[in-house]
């Protein structure tokens, strides 16, 4: 093989069309915008016009509430990070694992408004856990290990305190 006969694979290299360069190039005139109007023009066209149909996201009923306002943002760990810094010596099991701890590890960037536990991985040291929020797999996994998990989320009233 010698340098001259070096080249890529078909397709790979194509001419740039040369627009607007007269009538006789096929590219002329419109230069490939197709007639007059709206869509000829520079900008943005009108999204999701149906020609004065009525459009799909008016036909369709709104449905669902999102609570942005009150809403918390948490973060979610698995139980696999957390034995990963304990096992490279950046979080320390003996003390209280808390959303600040996980900062300090490098586990989590922000503490936002708290840490939701999630049962990813799994744990084999005895840690103490204070976070806001843990799903059941993640409780019952640290409870096996000999650890125990904290809960600082309030508990929701029961049709009991209710009534």
């Amino acid at each position: 093989m010698k340098l001259h006969e070096l080249a890529g694979p078909p397709g790979a290299r194509t001419t740039r069309k040369r627009i607007g360069r007269g009538i006789g190039s096929g590219m002329g005139k419109t230069g490939g915008r197709g007639g007059k109007g709206q869509t000829a023009r520079s900008g943005e066209r009108i999204k999701a016009f149906e020609g004065g149909q009525m459009p799909l996201h008016r036909r369709l009923p709104k449905r669902g509430f999102k609570n942005t306002m009150f809403a918390r943002k948490l973060n979610e760990v698995n139980l696999g990070r957390i034995q990963q810094a304990i096992d490279a010596g950046r979080l320390d099991a003996a003390g209280k694992i808390d959303a600040a701890a996980l900062v300090k590890a490098g586990i989590l960037r922000r503490a936002k408004d708290g840490v939701r536990l999630l049962g990813g991985g799994e744990i084999k040291a005895k840690v103490a856990l204070s976070v806001f929020g843990a799903s059941e797999s993640a409780v019952a996994a640290v409870e096996k290990a000999g650890g125990t998990v904290e809960i600082l989320a309030p508990k929701p009233p029961t049709s009991e305190q209710a009534a």
